[in-house]
């Protein structure tokens, strides 16, 4: 995603999404580059440069972001969606068996990568 608005946090603030927290709280963020609505994809990166995650940004919210995927190559769009929600239903029908319910919630939020 060549040219994609970088959200690139203060120095040291990174540790969490190291440890793959999904939320950047906007205290982390240094700097915003780029022109980004709220939603739209950013890049988010370290003091350092290095890359840490793609996010969905929401400048008015005190979670300014939160992370679709920790790859860099896995550039959120349809196709990561597509896969993220095929994985969560194929999980909910392997755990919940089909004479149990006729409804099942199709996404849980960051618990299925969403």
């Amino acid at each position: 995603m060549s040219g994609a608005p970088r959200l690139t946090l203060k120095p040291g603030r990174e540790r969490s999404l190291l440890r793959r927290h999904p939320w950047i709280f906007s205290g982390a963020v240094g700097e915003v580059r780029g022109s980004v609505q709220s939603g739209g994809t950013v890049e988010v990166r370290a003091a350092d440069g290095r890359f840490l995650a793609w996010a969905a940004y929401s400048p008015a919210s005190q979670i300014r972001a939160r992370v679709w995927s920790f790859e860099e190559a896995e550039v959120p769009g349809p196709d990561l969606f597509k896969k993220r929600i095929e994985a969560a239903l194929a999980l909910r029908q392997t755990e919940v068996p089909p004479e149990a319910t006729n409804a099942l919630r199709l996404v849980h939020a960051e618990s299925d990568g969403l």
